[in-house]
């Protein structure tokens, strides 16, 4: 009987049995994705389509490798939560387009999840710490590729004022008398690499000897093997006795020589004041527009400290891609060059009594404090 009624449903009309039946394969969009993140794999993402990156600021398929560290969301281990519905490469996509580019959050182009799960994703990964702990991963693999330890022994602290627009409040911005800007202040800590290890956002008006006496400490335990820190003259005075009793760190301050003129780069101080030039290079970054309240005395746990670990975070991605690359032969060749003249030059300094600098204005550099990789590269063929 029952094969009696399936020969009797085959004679029904088309029209009729796609009432009942799918006469044709139904296209999902888990069928389509690509993306093996954890939102795909375990969440809700493969119900939703998948997206073509087309912008500068879009994580290539080399780069999307930073899925492995990013961390486990809470509702894998069983803490609460339901499981995500968008998609962590295009969440992270949307968030370095922001960045990248200076736009509101609700100027999101079509092609990104809507703007406020973006935001809400972006401020639930600053508040819980995810965003800084996805940083510290790839940095640590930035380091192992270079033949460095994962945790850094020394760091350069600096910092940079920028501007605030209409919408930063009163209460954390100030004015810097120095360099006559209005805005607020990032001090910034790096390793010897110039990859970002602390971010603290204050006023303006906030000195580099107050902000360090609070990032210091801070640095000490995030970092324990980390024993000396070199700065520039707005951290003299007391507060190298204070870092050497108080946390047995070394401040080594870099200053300039009164002999020198024009353009000189300083030995190590150059490695920050390039990795500040990189967070500029994010439209976000140029004029401060975040409107997050803090006290005047800073936080790394800040809107603005996260956008700018966001900013570190998209260059690191673009570093861990290429860290691994062959050096060409020109690029060996040069290498070899600059260290011949390099040492010629210092094998000179130190028969003379005043330091001699070449067409450049550049000091000697010891042959093993250099590093070829991280020079600048309009500096790399100079010899």
């Amino acid at each position: 009987m029952q094969h009696e009624g399936c020969e009797a449903n085959s004679s029904l009309p088309d029209a009729l049995l796609s009432q009942f039946y799918a006469v044709s394969p139904v296209v999902f969009n888990s069928a389509r994705s690509s993306c093996d993140c954890l939102a795909h794999r375990f969440g809700n993402a493969a119900d939703r389509p998948d997206r073509v990156p087309v912008y500068g600021s879009d994580m290539t398929d080399a780069q999307s490798v930073v899925r492995d560290a990013l961390p486990e969301p809470a509702w894998m281990e069983g803490r609460g939560g339901q499981p995500e519905g968008y998609c962590h490469r295009q969440m992270l996509d949307a968030v370095f387009y922001v960045t990248d580019n200076g736009i509101e959050w609700r100027a999101m182009p079509v092609d990104f999840p809507a703007w406020d799960r973006v935001y809400a994703f972006f401020r639930r990964w600053r508040k819980q710490g995810l965003a800084g702990e996805l940083h510290d991963r790839l940095r640590g693999r930035v380091r192992t590729t270079e033949g460095r330890d994962r945790e850094p022994s020394a760091g350069i602290i600096d910092s940079q004022s920028v501007k605030a627009a209409a919408s930063v409040p009163a209460v954390s911005r100030g004015y810097d008398g120095g360099k006559k800007v209005n805005g607020r202040r990032r001090h910034v800590i790096t390793d010897s690499l110039g990859l970002l290890l602390m971010v603290w956002v204050t006023a303006a008006d906030v000195t580099d000897r107050q902000a360090a006496r609070a990032m210091l400490p801070v640095l000490r335990t995030r970092f324990r093997k980390i024993t000396l820190v070199w700065a520039d003259g707005g951290y003299t005075g007391c507060l190298v006795t204070w870092a050497k009793g108080k946390l047995q760190l070394t401040l080594q301050i870099v200053k300039r020589s009164d002999d020198m003129t024009g353009f000189v780069v300083l030995p190590r101080r150059w490695l920050v004041e390039r990795s500040l030039g990189w967070l500029m290079r994010s439209r976000r970054l140029v004029r401060d527009f975040e409107a997050s309240r803090f006290q005047r005395g800073g936080s790394a746990a800040s809107s603005p400290a996260a956008r700018a670990s966001a900013s570190s975070t998209r260059a690191i991605t673009r570093r861990s891609n290429t860290a691994s690359a062959t050096p060409s032969p020109a690029r060996i060749r040069s290498a070899s060059a600059w260290r011949a003249s390099t040492a010629a030059r210092a094998a000179v300094s130190r028969s003379s009594s005043k330091p001699i600098t070449d067409a450049t204005g550049y000091l000697p550099i010891a042959e093993n404090e250099l590093n070829v990789r991280t020079l600048p590269r309009r500096h790399r063929h100079h010899a």
